[in-house]
């Protein structure tokens, strides 16, 4: 009884380890399988030969802003190249910064912007970046903005009127 009870038992493990084998080589491949999907997502763009950016200047500076002022500005560009340039992401290096850009294509010898918009709400010096992923380069393009955004004064509030007491 006790050699059919440990025989039992001797099946019942090694059918949990057989499992849990299997259940440790899916997981294996699904990691795998993550981190070449994360890789992909990462590759850069290959250069293509006769496209390029020529930026009318690479760095915006605010100067001194008041707070909640426009943060409106704009990056123009030229594709100095012979053929079109194609540009598939801009981002801001914070939230605080959002860039537009054209989702067409910029034929050679058009002149392109790089709209890109600070929240003037924040008050203090900055100094942000906006990278953009085009085929005109192997590696992103860094654009800069900074300046600095000076509190608005707070307003004081009227005098209130006092009673007049009998």
């Amino acid at each position: 009884m006790k050699k059919i009870l440990l025989l039992g038992a001797f099946f019942i493990l090694n059918t949990v380890a057989v499992e849990a084998q299997e259940i440790a080589t899916k997981a294996k491949t699904e990691i795998k399988a993550a981190k070449k999907a994360k890789k992909a997502k990462k590759v850069k763009m290959p250069k293509v030969e006769g496209v390029g950016m020529f930026f009318e200047s690479e760095t915006i500076d605010y100067g001194t802003i008041d707070q909640d002022a426009n943060g409106q500005r704009e990056f123009v560009f030229t594709n100095n190249g012979d053929k079109p340039l194609i540009i598939m992401n801009a981002q801001g290096s914070c939230g605080c910064t959002v860039p537009t850009f054209p989702k067409e294509p910029i034929a050679p010898g058009a002149k392109g912007v790089i709209g890109v918009k600070y929240d003037t709400h924040r008050t203090g010096n900055f100094n942000k970046q906006v990278t953009l992923t085009t085929n005109a380069s192997e590696t992103p393009k860094v654009l800069t903005i900074k300046g600095e955004v000076k509190a608005a004064p707070v307003k004081a509030e009227p005098a209130k009127p006092q009673e007049i007491k009998s």
